[in-house]
């Protein structure tokens, strides 16, 4: 059968275009993509770039107060003008969205700016009804923001949402506890709007370090969050202009925006999946196995609609192990059990690799490294803010089973201990490592006693 592209790619976004650029540009395949929305999809338009940006420009307050206390007695930061960084963070989105584009063109792929949908396990309906046939197709449709089903949700924003605001709310409420929450939260609160941020658990960023978390939800209230845990909205209604929050205790408060910061689901509503057979997993993720194949041998998916690890580098290095091993002859897969990942709140940030000290305790002996200490900055400074370098060690090997650092930059220290310890390292690699003072992530390297120990006994 002669087919018009040997692999047609739905999503433009970093997973999408990354395997759309190596099929074609490296391995010479006919490469079709269609994208309804923006090149550069979740991260570059809506998630992680606009995001630290947003981060980037909240912390001036902060770094104000501890200039202050260097001796800068005038320092202040005046009014933050939205209108002048929202027209900077558009031309800089356009500036990657364009980028995005131009590179996959020049790899040689066709791009088609319309949304596409299944037809049959090789053919693709594109939105003005012509159809193209492939021998290969590649679903990188990511996911989308999710309401949590309460009377007059409609009234909510979602994450989405916050890159397109004229202007900023006075006041305004996050519902969630997870990172993008906490981000937001942490965003919003520096750029001078008066922020909440409601969940319903103990503390927030569930899954990770609990160490951590706890120094995370303490961080957001230190800062000025109003933090309302064990709180839910359980009913939205629009009065005078504002919105009224009801909460699960009974309690009602008005806000001019609240933000739905509840997870994301996987987009396959309405992508022709039953004409195809493809199985979906209970959450509406695509099912797929170890070289990102779905049930139909024809068909791929890649990135956040897998609903395996939803991060952007796991989404590029499968679209790039995906496209070696179908039109490379270079088989590879993805391991999703060792990656790196940081929570971007100021002004302490959470940087992760490998299990959790719960996890670990949960799986046999593990010797907990542990620092919580005021960094020189901002103990001189007269800050109270304090950073944890954690690492849990495996008695029996001595290998770094995982690392946890919070603390300001924990995501750029993070990246550079995922490293060796995606390696295989051991604690005596750390140990045999030098110093370099005087910096935080030194502690990583001098901790040379458990702070505790977990055992099998204690475990049982």
């Amino acid at each position: 059968m002669t087919f018009d592209y040997d692999l047609f790619v739905i999503g433009g976004g970093s997973g999408g275009v990354r395997a759309a650029r190596i099929a074609a540009g490296e391995h010479g395949a006919r490469v079709g993509l269609a994208e309804e929305s923006r090149m550069g999809g979740t991260c570059v338009i809506r998630g992680c770039v606009p995001k630290k940006l947003m981060i980037f420009a909240s912390q001036a307050p902060l770094l104000a107060e501890e200039m202050r206390g260097y001796g800068w007695q005038q320092a202040q930061t005046g009014h933050f003008d939205w209108t002048a960084f929202r027209g900077k963070l558009d031309e800089e989105l356009t500036r990657l969205e364009n980028a995005y584009t131009r590179n996959a063109e020049r790899a040689g792929v066709q791009i088609f700016h319309q949304r596409a949908r299944l037809a049959d396990h090789h053919t693709v309906e594109l939105a003005d009804g012509t159809r193209k046939s492939a021998k290969h197709i590649l679903i990188a449709v990511g996911g989308r923001p999710a309401r949590i089903g309460i009377p007059g949700d409609e009234h909510a924003l979602v994450s989405d949402d916050l890159f397109l605001m004229d202007e900023l709310p006075r006041r305004a409420l996050l519902v969630g506890g997870g990172f993008i929450a906490c981000e937001y939260a942490t965003i919003l609160n520096g750029m001078g709007v008066d922020t909440s941020q409601a969940y319903r658990g103990d503390m927030v960023l569930r899954g990770f370090d609990l160490e951590a978390r706890e120094m995370a939800t303490q961080q957001l209230t230190d800062i000025g969050v109003d933090l309302r845990l064990g709180l839910t909205p359980v009913r939205l209604s629009k009065e005078a202009g504002r919105i009224a929050v009801q909460f699960s205790d009974g309690s009602t408060d008005h806000f001019d925006a609240v933000f739905f910061a509840t997870g994301r689901s996987p987009y396959t509503g309405g992508l022709g999946l039953e004409n195809t057979g493809v199985r979906l997993r209970p959450t509406g993720a695509i099912e797929v196995d170890e070289w990102s194949q779905s049930s139909v041998p024809s068909i791929f998916a890649v990135g956040d609609v897998t609903d395996r690890v939803n991060l952007t580098p796991v989404a590029i290095r499968e679209g790039h192990a995906f496209a070696d091993t179908i039109f490379g002859a270079r088989p590879r897969k993805v391991r999703h059990d060792l990656v790196a990942s940081a929570v971007y709140l100021r002004p302490g940030e959470l940087g992760s690799i490998g299990l959790t000290e719960e996890e670990a305790r949960g799986r046999g002996p593990v010797d907990v490294y542990s620092a919580v200490f005021r960094p020189m900055r901002s103990m001189f400074a007269g800050s109270n803010a304090r950073t944890l370098m954690k690492l849990l060690v495996e008695p029996e090997t001595d290998r770094v089973l995982g690392c946890h650092i919070f603390g300001p930059e924990a995501g750029e220290m993070i990246q550079i201990a995922a490293i060796p310890i995606t390696m295989g390292c051991t604690k005596a690699d750390f140990d045999a490592t030098m110093a370099v003072h005087p910096t935080a992530a030194e502690e990583l390297v001098t901790m040379r006693h458990p702070t505790r120990r977990h055992d099998a006994a204690k475990v049982a």
